[in-house]
C-alpha cells in the first residue's frame, strides 16, 4: 500500500480491480463467508506466532500482514457491494465509542 492513501482511495482501488471482471462482486452472503474464512486464517497465523500451536514442518510461512491484507480486501469488497463508505462507517463507530464508552476504560494520566 502506498503511503497517504485514504480509506476511500482503497475502496476505489478495489472497485476498479473488481470492475474489470464480468462476475463483479460476490453476493454479500458469499463475501461474509470469505470474511470468516480470512479471519480464520488470520487467527491461525496469530496462534502460530503468539500462541501455543507451532506450525507443522509441512505448512508454508504466511505473514500476519498478508492475512490482515486479505481480510481488509474482502471487507472492502463487502462494503463496496453494499455501497457503504467505510470512512463514514468509521466516523459513526468513533462517535459511538467517544460518547457511550468515553468513561469505560481507565485513562492514562497526562503529565
Amino acid at each position: 500500500m502506498t503511503a497517504g492513501k485514504t480509506v476511500r482511495d482503497l475502496q476505489g482501488e478495489v472497485d476498479a480491480y473488481i470492475g474489470q471482471f464480468k462476475e463483479g462482486y460476490f453476493s454479500p452472503l458469499a463475501m461474509l463467508a470469505r470474511l470468516t474464512e480470512e479471519l480464520g486464517e488470520l487467527a491461525r497465523e496469530v496462534n502460530h506466532y503468539y500462541g501455543e500451536k507451532p506450525k507443522k514442518s509441512t505448512e508454508t510461512e504466511k505473514a500476519i500482514e498478508e492475512e490482515l491484507g486479505d481480510l481488509l480486501f474482502v471487507l472492502i469488497c463487502l462494503a463496496n457491494s453494499l455501497h457503504i463508505d467505510l470512512e463514514d462507517a468509521h466516523d459513526l463507530v468513533m462517535k459511538k465509542f467517544n460518547t457511550r464508552d468515553k468513561n469505560r476504560w481507565t485513562r492514562i494520566e497526562k503529565e
